[in-house]
């Protein structure tokens, strides 16, 4: 049974991994395979489909069902993406989320597990932004706890009257 304790860590884990490729990016190193371990280690492209709608995708390409989707949505530089500059490489200095739709946001049924709440990004220069976030985790063959669905959106602002 996935327990809570592992869905924060499986959380986390992606926040961590957001930063990681930024920091990386930002010094000159391989950034890019920085984005292929994170998405190799936190979705489920390997065994599964993964279901994965970013923040900042749209148009006809809006739906990343592959690793090469998921990687450029990251890094960019995949001519299959031209729209993508590289989520990652906003350079993020500090992610977190919560996971606040219900009582403790998380969900368990069995080798699946719902998250819902937020993500919260500040960038290098300081700038916050808020993420609506989906997470569906699924326990792997290898035990390990992966994405099979993520959607993140901007928060909805009504227009001003």
């Amino acid at each position: 049974m996935i327990t809570e304790a592992q869905v924060n860590q499986a959380q986390q884990d992606w926040c961590d991994g957001l930063v990681r490729i930024g920091a990386i990016y930002r010094q000159g190193g391989d950034y890019r395979q920085a984005a292929e371990i994170v998405v190799d280690t936190l979705y489920d492209y390997q065994d599964g489909v993964v279901f994965f709608k970013p923040t900042l995708a749209h148009g006809a390409k809006t739906f990343r069902c592959s690793r090469e989707g998921a990687i450029s949505y990251f890094v960019g530089g995949n001519p299959d993406y031209p729209d993508d500059a590289g989520f990652a490489l906003k350079v993020w200095q500090k992610v977190w989320f919560d996971n606040n739709a219900a009582e403790n946001g998380i969900q368990i049924h069995g080798d699946i597990a719902i998250t819902m709440g937020n993500v919260y990004l500040i960038s290098e220069n300081n700038e916050e932004v808020k993420v609506d976030k989906t997470f569906v985790f699924r326990r792997c063959v290898d035990g390990q706890l992966r994405l099979c669905a993520h959607k993140s959106a901007l928060p909805f602002t009504p227009p001003a009257k």
